[in-house]
């Protein structure tokens, strides 16, 4: 499992990096596979490109060589996003780049676009890349087909797909080359998406629940599917709160909840109100005792 991590900002909208080195630091003590850095979590589009740079090289320098270390990066054209993966390749050493789908001119992007799109890029990157497919914020979605014919490119070695849809996860599996990293973003189908084969997973939820998540990958590795779906179960609820409900905001209230530095927003998203911070609190409460139960019962 890999961490899409926030990026904290002070209460004056600055980027706190110290913040950010605290939280990396202490995620380094759990067993995730390592992080993502500048993606949709990590609000890379509310900054500015010297920001970027100084949150890449801070997380840089606190993620051990041992731990994957992938950037967030995308631009509208396909010209712009090949410039920004020199400017990171030149700056900063990363193992790929998450590389979210063009959107803005939405009725033009087709799948037929998003090949060439994807294939040039892959073709002049000198980092290897992961296909990123967000429908919930850009509207526009990698089909299965879609992701299978890239997988046949050699600098392309996987795919993050934050939908829901496990069918269309499934099949993208069947289809991929042997391979091709199929990868789940949405914490609310973590055990479904695992029992159809993905490889792995990108949680935001990991962030503030990265050993209940680790339990259920390792239920489901010990083929226990039992135990990953109470697991799982424990996990939706909290897994939502902090993604469709109440969005960054929420998972950074849940980080500050949990002894990590959440810290601000910035607009105009906004912080959740005490109704909504009192969910927060009962679904990680509620994550929290569903662990210790486990871990209390007999093997």
């Amino acid at each position: 499992m890999l961490l899409p991590i926030t990026t904290p900002f002070q209460s004056d909208g600055a980027v706190d990096l110290s913040g950010l080195r605290s939280n990396i630091l202490k995620w380094n003590e759990t067993a995730i596979a390592g992080y993502v850095v500048l993606g949709s979590t990590g609000e890379r589009v509310n900054l500015g490109e010297d920001e970027q740079f100084e949150v890449l090289t801070t997380a840089r320098d606190a993620v051990p060589s041992k731990r994957l270390f992938i950037a967030g990066v995308g631009q509208q054209s396909t010209r712009g996003t090949i410039q920004e993966i020199e400017r990171l390749s030149a700056a900063v050493a990363v193992d790929a780049v998450l590389v979210i789908t063009p959107h803005f001119y939405r009725a033009a992007i087709t799948q037929a676009a998003l090949l060439e799109h994807y294939r040039a890029v892959a073709d002049a990157s000198p980092i290897p890349l992961i296909l990123y497919s967000m429908p919930a914020l850009t509207g526009i979605k990698i089909e299965p087909a879609t992701a299978a014919a890239l997988s046949e490119h050699a600098n392309i070695i996987g795919i993050k797909d934050s939908s829901n849809d496990v069918a269309a996860l499934q099949e993208a599996i069947n289809l991929a080359q042997d391979d091709f990293a199929v990868l789940t973003g949405n914490g609310t189908v973590l055990h479904e998406a695992l029992d159809a084969g993905a490889g792995g997973a990108i949680l935001a939820v990991g962030c503030i629940a990265p050993e209940l998540c680790l339990e259920i990958f390792s239920a489901a590795k010990s083929g226990d599917q039992e135990r990953s779906q109470r697991l799982q179960s424990a996990l939706t609820p909290l897994a939502a709160a902090v993604t469709t409900r109440f969005g960054i905001g929420g998972l950074k209230a849940a980080l500050d909840m949990n002894g990590y530095v959440g810290g601000h927003v910035r607009a105009p998203l906004r912080v959740p109100d005490d109704e909504a911070r009192a969910e927060i609190q009962r679904c990680l409460d509620a994550a929290e005792q569903a662990l210790l139960a486990e871990a209390a019962s007999p093997a």
